[in-house]
């Protein structure tokens, strides 16, 4: 069977989603026990914040090769969430770190509503992606095996 670069890419992409899909699963749960008084929001805000750029990095990472590998409805279905990312973390609050949760905002419910919000959004999107990017995969490999003289 061929291999090519949009296969690799898409085959980063699917293991990448799944990391993408536990920070998420993360943030809703943290979020959650934020709600419920389980956790205190410093230490849940300290456990959040180093999160958030990795999440973007890794999300990133495989945009770049979908790029690179010519796959431009990949790019078009994750730039909305890219620019969102880049404009969140633009606007973020003033803090002395990276990360985008203050420990003295987060308790306010609409901060509170609007971050499980964004967490539960982002769940179902990775989660619909990891699908799509599976069938990219499968679509990539057919595509090398009808043509395999563009095999990298």
């Amino acid at each position: 069977m061929a291999f090519n670069f949009p296969a690799f890419s898409y085959i980063i992409a699917l293991i990448v989603d799944a990391f993408l899909i536990f920070f998420s699963l993360f943030h809703v749960i943290a979020f959650d026990e934020l709600k419920t008084d389980y956790k205190n929001p410093i230490d849940q805000c300290n456990s959040l914040n180093p999160l958030v750029l990795p999440e973007y990095v890794l999300h990133l990472i495989f945009n770049i090769l979908f790029v690179a590998a010519g796959e431009w409805v990949s790019i078009l279905i994750n730039i909305p969430l890219i620019a969102y990312h880049i404009n969140r973390y633009r606007t973020r609050p003033v803090m002395s770190g990276p990360g985008l949760y203050d420990p003295t905002s987060i308790m306010n419910a609409d901060t509170l509503t609007r971050c499980q919000r964004e967490g539960w959004i982002k769940l179902a999107f990775y989660l619909l992606s990891f699908f799509y990017y599976l069938y990219g995969y499968v679509i990539a490999l057919e595509n090398a095996h009808v043509n395999p003289e563009h095999v990298t």
